[in-house]
């Protein structure tokens, strides 16, 4: 299984918010759409982010969108994932 237990919580909301696109992490992974490296770099991102807070609570309200917030570091790729391949 993929997960970074040295980061669960950015762990946790970068995998939320690729949820909310419809985007799992990790099939996306295993499919060949991200690399191990590219998935790090997106949590690695969340993890020093500043917004916590803000994606906590848009978390809490969205269950699907069609797109991520502004504040999120990791808008575009995600975004971009969730287009259809």
């Amino acid at each position: 299984m993929i997960g970074y237990s040295e980061a669960p919580i950015a762990w946790g909301m970068t995998r939320g918010m690729a949820r909310v696109l419809g985007v799992n992490l990790p099939k996306a992974v295993v499919d060949g759409w991200l690399t191990r490296r590219e998935l790090a770099t997106l949590v690695n991102r969340c993890a020093a982010c500043t917004q916590q807070s803000a994606c906590q609570s848009w978390l809490s309200r969205a269950a699907v969108a069609p797109c991520l917030p502004v504040f999120c570091p990791n808008k575009g790729e995600l975004e971009v994932l969730a287009l259809p391949h």
